[in-house]
């Protein structure tokens, strides 16, 4: 695996004007570290809207560099690499000057598509991932099952419409959008929980831990597809 930093690198510049991300004006992202593995995916995606890249790597150590203009979701970006363990490297640029909807969007889209790249045929493991995590007085509940088949069951009451300067409407749709290209079907409850940070934080590391889970080999499967019907993949 490629050399990365030892701990988080986030990059929340923002866009003041707007930039031409479509018809053959590309803009120039940060360069993100090389991924090396058996369990690696990486996807690029480029709209008038957004620029974006995504690298992961499910057997990785926790290592995240997030570039992104959105600050609190660098944030929670770190929480889905250290509590899962992957590697996760993310740059992008979008329409911020709008709103970040497009660009949480996009990443989301990407992201989703990087790991199901890196999980391949799916052979050997676990498929189901739970776990419940509290911060402070809150407590959310994930359950996952990387079954090829997209859905989201989403419970979160929120009351802070933003954080800092996120939109705590694109938490639902951060997780839409990945289950969507990622083939998951994914359902989240809140159980407890009165500060908006907490909720929302607790929301992301309780995905990545279930992630983890669902996405670690289990070593009675012995290669074989945790399915009745072999197979696991959206096609």
């Amino acid at each position: 695996m490629a050399a990365a930093p030892s701990s988080s690198t986030s990059a929340p510049a923002s866009s003041s004007a707007p930039h031409a991300h479509g018809n053959g004006n590309q803009p120039s992202l940060p360069p993100l570290p090389e991924v090396f593995g058996a369990r690696v995916g990486v996807v690029k995606r480029q709209t008038k809207e957004t620029a974006v890249e995504v690298r992961v790597n499910l057997d990785g150590t926790g290592q995240c560099v997030a570039h992104t203009p959105v600050g609190f979701f660098n944030h929670m970006l770190d929480q889905i690499a250290s509590h899962g363990l992957f590697d996760v490297y993310v740059a992008a640029e979008g329409d911020t000057w709008i709103d970040d909807h497009h660009t949480v969007e996009d990443i989301a889209l990407a992201f989703g598509g990087a790991f199901s790249q890196a999980l391949g045929d799916r052979k050997g493991i676990h498929r189901f991932g739970e776990f419940t995590a509290p911060l402070d007085e809150a407590l959310t509940h994930v359950v996952l099952d990387l079954s090829g088949r997209s859905h989201l069951s989403y419970d979160l009451v929120i009351p802070a419409q933003r954080i800092g300067n996120f939109d705590t409407e694109l938490v639902e749709h951060f997780f839409s959008s990945f289950a969507a290209t990622s083939g998951t079907t994914l359902h989240i409850r809140q159980l407890a929980g009165r500060n908006s940070h907490h909720i929302v934080e607790a929301t992301f590391k309780a995905f990545a831990r279930a992630l983890r889970r669902a996405t670690e080999y289990d070593e009675r499967r012995q290669g074989q597809v945790a399915s009745s019907k072999g197979v696991l993949t959206q096609q």
